[in-house]
């Protein structure tokens, strides 16, 4: 079968069988992808929506002899960067910077592994902010490349910027999640 009779040679003619078929095909991982860039559930799914409207208004742009998963992933990470900044405007506007409400502290449960759960709790909650808390620029390499498996080439393509760079911004996406999780008190101590 020729790039021609490809299923995204159909979607990107405007077949909507073949284009929900690609969306079917790429769900899971997209919304993967989108839930560990923004870090809630509720939001992931309306991202995840949003990206395949976009997708699906623009499919006509989109090139059937490149990968389908790349362009998609370009269109996904736009709109989680649009996200961040909608969110980052909504605190200006509230006041509200720096939102963190005490978490209550834990009653009646001295089972040590109950304390070792919530423990690994809040450190991966505080993994999650610090990703989410990440700029755009590190955390979208860092996420295709830790979470997704995605090469640099890969990467350099979805981001439109040459694999030196995404190297580049991967080892300083590490660096400083590394540093945020160091500094990050421990609870319990």
């Amino acid at each position: 079968m020729g790039v021609e009779d490809s299923i995204e040679a159909r979607a990107a003619s405007g077949d909507r069988a073949a284009f929900s078929a690609l969306m079917t095909g790429t769900k899971a991982d997209l919304y993967r992808f989108i839930r560990r860039y923004v870090g809630d559930e509720d939001e992931s799914h309306d991202l995840l929506q949003e990206t395949y409207a976009a997708a699906w208004l623009s499919i006509r742009r989109y090139d059937p002899a490149r990968p389908f998963d790349i362009w998609l992933r370009s269109i996904a990470l736009n709109k989680c960067r649009d996200w961040g900044r909608r969110r980052a405007v909504r605190r200006v506007v509230r006041g509200v910077m720096g939102l963190d409400a005490p978490e209550a502290a834990a009653v009646g449960e001295d089972v040590p592994l109950a304390e070792v759960r919530l423990d690994a709790q809040r450190r991966y909650q505080q993994m999650q902010r610090a990703l989410v808390d990440m700029p755009d620029t590190l955390k979208g390499p860092l996420l295709l490349s830790a979470f997704e498996g995605r090469s640099h080439a890969e990467i350099a393509a979805i981001l439109g910027v040459t694999t030196k760079a995404v190297e580049t911004r991967i080892a300083r996406a590490r660096r400083r999640l590394a540093d945020t999780l160091q500094a990050s008190p421990r609870s319990g101590a």
